[in-house]
């Protein structure tokens, strides 16, 4: 089995956890609506998580929704104490799987309370506020009402530690004055590298950075470069991917995704794979080639 402590560890709350996470956005249906296609191949890839030493799982009620957390709570409840389970409320799914935004002192109370029921919880590890300002990406705009509704939640013991997510530096620094942040959790990856300031900042401050769609998503990212480099290290493109996010910064932790156990096997062979400086510096400059076109 593979070790994945080489990839290292971070802090992330009061726990220190490995680098190499696991995101559970891909067992809900097509679209993260409704259920798995395969309910028991869902679990199977959970257990497989944890098995194999992985002690960081992103989710959230609203993937499905509350598909992810209810198929987490099956596989793995009781929890291993050392599981820090990452959560995020601020939006809701509409007809068709709409996502709509649920920012209300009510809505996002009963975000918190729904996520502690469906992951049969007492209290939630962490807990990030996702700006809705724009679905898309980071856009300024205040977040105090929002963040202090959940820091009053984590006053009253609901709530261990708060995050952020789809944000910029500015609303950063703006809730560190409302409530300590341990993490933010933004898209970012080989081509889009407009938060590389924010993560050295993180860095400083000893907070996680957690990026989100290492390949790009739902518009993956096409790279002959990427590919190139991959064949060369018998690799995926994936696999080169987060190993560079790895290299990127000590305190970036990876949460890739899937719904194959197989597939899992290959994002955590990622804690194997060595990249040499010649072929860094080529995936260097796949962010400034893209820009250059």
């Amino acid at each position: 089995m593979i070790d994945i402590a080489k990839a290292g560890t971070y802090a992330l709350g009061n726990h220190t956890v490995k680098r190499i996470g696991y995101g559970a956005m891909q067992l809900a249906g097509p679209g993260v609506y409704g259920p798995p296609k395969d309910h028991a191949g869902a679990l199977a890839v959970l257990r497989e998580a944890v098995e194999s030493g992985i002690d960081h799982i992103d989710t959230s009620d609203f993937y499905g929704p509350y598909v992810t957390n209810r198929l987490i709570s099956e596989a793995l409840h009781p929890y291993r104490k050392d599981l820090v389970i990452v959560t995020k409320v601020s939006a809701k799914r509409g007809e068709g799987g709409s996502w709509l935004p649920a920012f209300s002192r009510e809505e996002l109370t009963e975000a918190v309370h729904s996520n502690l029921r469906h992951l049969k919880l007492d209290v939630l590890d962490v807990v990030n506020l996702r700006s809705m300002l724009d679905v898309h990406g980071p856009k300024e705009g205040s977040l105090e009402a929002p963040f202090t509704v959940l820091a009053e939640l984590q006053q009253k013991g609901l709530i261990r530690h708060l995050g952020l997510s789809n944000v910029t530096s500015k609303q950063v620094a703006d809730a560190r004055k409302i409530a300590p942040v341990v993490c933010v959790q933004n898209q970012y990856n080989l081509a889009n590298r407009g938060d590389d300031a924010l993560i050295d900042e993180l860095a400083a401050a000893g907070t996680a950075y957690v990026p989100f769609f290492p390949l790009g998503g739902f518009t993956p990212l096409q790279s002959g470069e990427l590919s190139a480099v991959a064949q060369q290290l018998n690799a995926t493109p994936l696999q080169v991917a987060l190993a560079w996010l790895l290299h990127r910064a000590p305190n970036v932790l990876l949460i890739p995704g899937t719904s194959s156990v197989a597939h899992l096997r290959e994002n955590l062979a990622v804690a194997d794979l060595v990249l040499p400086g010649d072929q860094l510096a080529v995936l260097d400059r796949i962010a400034s080639d893209k820009a250059a076109h």
